[in-house]
């Protein structure tokens, strides 16, 4: 499997992705987050692997939980300085995610967090995480959804005269595989996949599926702002929540 790309590290990148996730009126806040932790099992005396884990705020968060055991994993020597520094009860790796090889425990549950979509190889890190997995565990992650991902030039939509959404424009759909797009920095790298392959990647790895979301905003933040609107023709993410059975 080949190692993912570090644009974390990128000092531009890493600043603007930080004015980002700190705006607490981002799809992150208001879309993302809720439903990752809506499909959170009970975590009381769990152990818990945090995939992608940033800056460390979902460990922490894992932990006021109830787990036990939290262990987060990033590829970004910039990200985890700041989930060190303001999480110091809770242990952090550096690694790429691509290869799980360094990790010889098991887990209750592994989450991820929008970072699946730069991995090449879902397949084989799905595996992975099957293999990590405690009987009875879960997977559970997000990812940019794949109409997101679809357009080899890059998410765009048609405006009227006034500039207002018309439709999503979709593309390539059919067309899996790498994708460098401009998001905060030009040549960012991301990996595009049916939804089909996304979730026979996971059937494959012998996971059941228990439920899937593609979040949308609320009313109200609609009303509040009404460029939010547009994320009704095309949701900006996918989450999935997958169980490894009791007994193979």
């Amino acid at each position: 499997m080949n190692k993912a790309q570090n644009i974390y590290d990128n000092q531009e990148f890493f600043d603007g992705y930080k004015k980002l996730r700190d705006n607490q009126y981002s799809a992150n806040n208001l879309e993302e987050k809720p439903a990752l932790f809506s499909l959170a099992p009970d975590l009381q005396g769990k152990s818990v692997l945090d995939l992608g884990c940033g800056y460390g705020e979902n460990c922490a968060e894992f932990k006021s939980l109830g787990a036990t055991t939290v262990l987060g994993v990033d590829i970004s020597e910039k990200m985890l300085a700041v989930a060190t520094a303001e999480h110091s009860d809770i242990e952090f790796i550096r690694a790429d995610m691509s290869d799980l090889s360094f990790l010889k425990g098991k887990y209750d549950v592994v989450f991820s967090s929008l970072a699946l979509h730069y991995i090449e190889d879902f397949g084989t890190l799905a595996k992975n995480i099957y293999s990590l997995l405690n009987a009875g565990g879960y997977f559970i992650f997000s990812q940019e959804h794949p109409l997101t991902t679809a357009p080899i030039a890059g998410a765009s939509w048609s405006r009227d005269s006034e500039g207002n959404v018309l439709h999503y424009n979709l593309t390539d759909y059919a067309r899996s595989g790498r994708r460098s797009t401009m998001w905060i920095v030009d040549g960012v790298e991301k990996y595009h996949r049916t939804f089909s392959e996304i979730v026979n990647a996971l059937v494959e790895a012998g996971f059941t599926i228990e439920k899937m979301l593609e979040p949308i905003p609320t009313k109200e933040t609609i009303e509040r702002d009404k460029s939010w609107e547009k994320d009704l023709h095309k949701p900006n993410f996918l989450l999935i929540k997958a169980k490894k059975p009791l007994s193979d």
